[in-house]
């Protein structure tokens, strides 16, 4: 890809000053000096090993081991995770802050059921054919299903249930089928409730032929989502099915709980660095209930503490703040407390927002968060820079990388939605590795980047230890560069 960038070029920097370019063994500097003290990028991506950060996504495994199988935020894995993160870094000398927030619980507690009672009778199987939706209030409903505003079909531009005046004529008492796109489920399920359904049939959209747009979506209702009855996610296959038959009456119950409670961001701030000018970097720290979080996101969070543990005795000119984020899978809550809490001053302070969220998928894609807008969506400007330097490191690397859309599913959307320039990497969840990305990176095609992704097996055994030594090395040479001054942004 060709980009007109505003970047200031790395003044008396070559690309073996940097790290970028192989170095031969009768040209390589003595043992680097690690520990916290390294003297220059390359010194620093030397420093951030494998090692370092796997020591950490153990840590996390153990934690899910002991507490149940999870990390998810507002459980004992994620507060244990916390106090990980909070000890190693303020060990390491930085200044440490818990900000606590609250946010809605969501569990399940037991087997749900999905039955057609008429015309016929069937029931469905879960994890096969549905599941409860994330952050569904629990219910138990039977009654006559109506489909609202769907669009079936290969290539769809589905917007089912975005719009109120969807719900024009909906009976009020019924259940809505409610086929995946255009908005949030949060948005969808606001509509339907106030038109008066009892339940939810959310199915995915089928716009494209795999598996990423045609199983069970892997989405939720939202933190903020008030509707008050159940809901679940079904495959497009059978929300067609049910579209297309004539009396259907089904039940519906979300054997789930959804409580208010308590969780903590953790955030880590060097004590030097200029406090007008600050370079932040985060991650979201919990996992989903079903699982361990080990790529998801323990990758992220795990980068980040072995990063900032390698640069902890740096006095650089730009002040460097870590965040690891609580409730990312509840709907990015706490990444948006945290912004919101900010005065106007406070937020112009913040230079970048850098996103490191599942940067070791096995089946892995090298994305890069897209500041250009290339894919449509551009983010505010100083994005386009923070794309073009870690597009210039994966190019040193010999590697190919993709842009990948701000679509709202991590916690960058914050400070977009803030006018902070953001960027990040990512690579893949639940969509399905094509042919040609097959040539670019290896893997399987027809799979997913990530085949455990929101479950159980995304355990210590879900990772591409490549995707992520080589990831690790980019979070470590963006936020050096920045917080050194060595790179900036918004730059004629």
């Amino acid at each position: 890809m060709q980009h007109n960038r505003a970047i200031t070029a790395l003044v008396g920097l070559s690309l073996t000053a940097v790290g970028l370019a192989v170095v031969s063994p009768v040209e390589a500097a003595p043992s680097p000096r690690c520990g916290g003290n390294p003297d220059s990028v390359s010194v620093l991506m030397e420093c951030v090993t494998l090692d370092g950060v796997m020591e950490h996504q153990r840590k996390f495994q153990k934690i899910a081991d002991k507490y149940g199988g999870t990390r998810a935020s507002g459980t004992r894995g994620y507060d244990k995770s916390a106090d990980y993160v909070d000890d190693r870094l303020s060990a390491a000398g930085y200044t440490v802050t818990r900000q606590e927030f609250s946010f809605h619980l969501y569990q399940e507690e037991g087997p749900s059921t999905l039955q057609q009672t008429a015309p016929g009778s069937a029931t469905y199987v879960e994890g096969t054919d549905y599941t409860p939706t994330t952050q569904s209030e629990p219910g138990d409903v039977t009654a006559p299903v109506t489909a609202v505003d769907l669009m079936l079909g290969i290539g769809n531009t589905s917007t089912s249930g975005c719009q109120a005046s969807d719900f024009t004529g909906f009976p009020a008492g019924n259940i809505a089928l409610l086929q995946r796109g255009g908005c949030t489920f949060e948005q969808k399920g606001e509509n339907a409730a106030a038109a008066g359904a009892v339940g939810i049939i959310f199915f995915n959209q089928g716009d494209a032929d795999n598996a990423g747009r045609m199983g069970i979506p892997a989405v939720t209702l939202g933190d903020g989502y008030t509707g008050g009855i159940p809901a679940v996610n079904a495959t497009y296959a059978l929300g067609v099915e049910w579209a297309n038959t004539s009396g259907l009456t089904m039940r519906l119950f979300a054997n789930v709980s959804r409580v208010l409670t308590t969780t903590e961001n953790v955030i880590a701030e060097s004590p030097g660095g200029d406090p007008s000018n600050v370079i932040m970097a985060g991650a979201h720290l919990d996992s989903v209930a079903e699982g361990p979080g080990i790529n998801d996101n323990g990758s992220g969070s795990s980068a980040l503490i072995e990063a900032a543990e390698q640069m902890t005795k740096l006095r650089l000119p730009n002040k460097v703040r870590f965040a690891w984020w609580g409730a990312e899978e509840a709907s990015l809550v706490g990444s948006n407390y945290y912004v919101a809490q900010l005065t106007p001053a406070q937020r112009a302070t913040i230079e970048m927002y850098l996103n490191f969220d599942m940067i070791g998928s096995p089946n892995y894609g090298l994305f890069i968060l897209d500041g250009s807008g290339d894919l449509g969506t551009t983010g505010p400007p100083g994005s386009d820079d923070i794309e073009a330097l870690f597009e210039r490191f994966y190019d040193g690397r010999g590697e190919i990388s993709a842009p990948r859309t701000f679509d709202g599913r991590s916690d960058y959307q914050a400070f977009i939605n803030n006018n902070i320039p953001a960027g990040g990497l990512f690579t893949g969840a639940e969509q399905i590795k094509t042919a040609e990305q097959v040539t670019w990176w290896g893997g399987t095609a027809g799979e997913q980047f990530d085949p455990c992704y929101h479950a159980e097996c995304d355990t210590i055994d879900n990772l591409s230890p490549y995707a992520l030594q080589l990831n690790s090395d980019a979070v470590a040479y963006a936020v050096y560069l920045y917080a050194s001054g060595q790179e900036v942004i918004n730059q004629p």
